[in-house]
């Protein structure tokens, strides 16, 4: 088993390197220009987003819709991530994790756009779209559809759901002593009593928990800087410098990192976690009340704003300021060290952080994963599908998930590839759809529009 673990680390490795990386951040870059910069247009992605009205079809509303995408993304990669990031590759990796961000607004909008465009409705009245839709019926690809779906279905097992168990169940254990299966058995009650009602409860828990949660730890990160604010304009400008000329080794355990190291594991994080080109928020955004396609993947772009942009910015800046990752610590040590500067209230609003987040994904992504089945099986596989999640919630955690980890990594990094081949092959019809109802809206609310016609 040993043996086998290291051979599916190795092959996550391969996949997740120079590459896909590549392809993903050429994915943004590319999108980007052909939409002619479509991130100018985040204010009002922002202000479509706090709009709860229920227009044209679908199943939720667009603010609905996002929170539920936010949910899945502002997880343990905007906790844990950052300081994974911050730790291999030094300072500079916070400024290209922004810069993924930055970039990757124009492919969330991309993905989400002709998610809603090529959407179906089911024989239970309700919206399905995504990715394995727009490979079938836009691409033509059926077997690539069903490949991207079976994936889904899996890793969303893995980085939906178990991982996010285990990861709330041994900050528990550590922090308070209870014991992981106690944790199972409540955070899998609590997880059943959402997903069993669907996407519109899903959706509604959402709704009330993404903005108190988010709210909540950037409060306790406005407080750390607050702390340590005479350091904080010389750490950001660590950060500006060390993402172009590396980090030296100055101080304690930290051994140094590379200009080439910041822009890896600074891109790698970034793009993790706002999931830009993943094929998983489309999902949802399929669901969503909307005009056209085109309101839609506004608000789902303003998603990867908040959480890469705003949340990992401030996460990155704090843990640099602390300067604890110039001790040798890593990960949630690194995270959890810097929290505890924090007099008393430190470790619990670590905690309420994580419990929070990690719940919002489990039960967003069980939306992910249900989808998918539903594209394969069809809606006879819903339900089964829910009640194995919510056992999955029990298993992650009381189990050790290293290989679970890879097995997820490995499938995702497959399932990307095709989601941005359709991208790239379609993004002539974003490029249409974005002329006649945006770009093409503004000429005609110009003023003197009229006249000029």
């Amino acid at each position: 088993m040993a043996e086998f673990e290291k051979l599916i680390s190795q092959i996550s490795n391969i996949i997740w390197g120079y590459p896909l990386l590549i392809l993903l951040f050429g994915t943004h870059i590319f999108l980007t220009f052909k939409l002619k910069f479509i991130q100018r247009y985040t204010g009002k992605a922002i202000k479509l987003s706090l709009q709860r009205s229920e227009e044209g079809e679908g199943d939720v509303s667009q603010f609905g819709a996002l929170t539920t995408a936010l949910a899945a993304t502002i997880g343990t990669g905007n906790i844990v991530g950052v300081s994974t990031a911050i730790a291999a590759g030094g300072p500079g990796a916070v400024f290209w994790m922004w810069l993924t961000g930055v970039f990757g607004i124009a492919t969330k909008y991309a993905e989400a756009l002709l998610a809603v465009k090529y959407r179906v409705k089911t024989k239970d009245g309700l919206m399905a779209g995504g990715p394995m839709y727009v490979l079938e019926r836009g691409m033509k690809k059926k077997w690539l559809a069903v490949l991207f779906a079976a994936l889904m279905a899996f890793s969303a097992f893995g980085i939906g759901n178990m991982v996010q168990a285990n990861s709330v169940s041994m900050m528990l254990r550590e922090t308070f002593n209870v014991p992981p299966w106690i944790t199972g058995i409540v955070v899998a009650l609590l997880v059943g009593s959402v997903i069993l009602g669907g996407i519109k409860k899903i959706s509604k828990v959402c709704e009330m928990l993404v903005p108190f949660m988010a709210i909540f730890f950037v409060v306790g990160n406005l407080i750390l800087l607050a702390l340590r604010f005479s350091t904080l304009f010389d750490s950001i400008w660590l950060i500006l410098k060390s993402a172009f000329v590396g980090a030296n080794p100055i101080i304690g355990g930290f051994i140094g990192a590379s200009f080439k190291e910041a822009i890896r594991f600074g891109a790698a994080r970034g793009l993790f976690s706002n999931e830009s080109g993943m094929g998983s928020a489309p999902i949802v955004a399929a669901a969503a009340q909307t005009k056209n396609p085109t309101r839609q993947a506004l608000v789902s772009s303003s998603g990867t704003f908040w959480d890469t942009v705003v949340m990992c910015a401030i996460t990155g800046i704090v843990i640099v300021n602390c300067g604890y990752w110039t001790k040798g610590l890593d990960g949630a040590a690194l995270t959890k060290a810097t929290f505890d500067d924090i007099p008393i209230l430190g470790p619990v609003v670590l905690a309420v952080g994580l419990l929070t987040f990690v719940f919002a994904t489990i039960i967003a992504w069980s939306y992910y994963g249900e989808k998918a089945a539903e594209y394969l099986f069809g809606t006879k596989a819903v339900l089964p599908y829910r009640w194995a999640w919510v056992i999955m919630v029990f298993v992650g955690s009381i189990l050790s998930l290293p290989i679970v980890w890879s097995f997820a990594d490995v499938a995702n990094g497959i399932m990307i590839i095709p989601n941005l081949v359709s991208l790239i092959l379609l993004s002539g019809v974003v490029v249409q759809e974005t002329k006649e109802y945006l770009w093409d809206g503004e000429k005609r609310s110009e003023p003197g529009a009229d006249e000029k016609r």
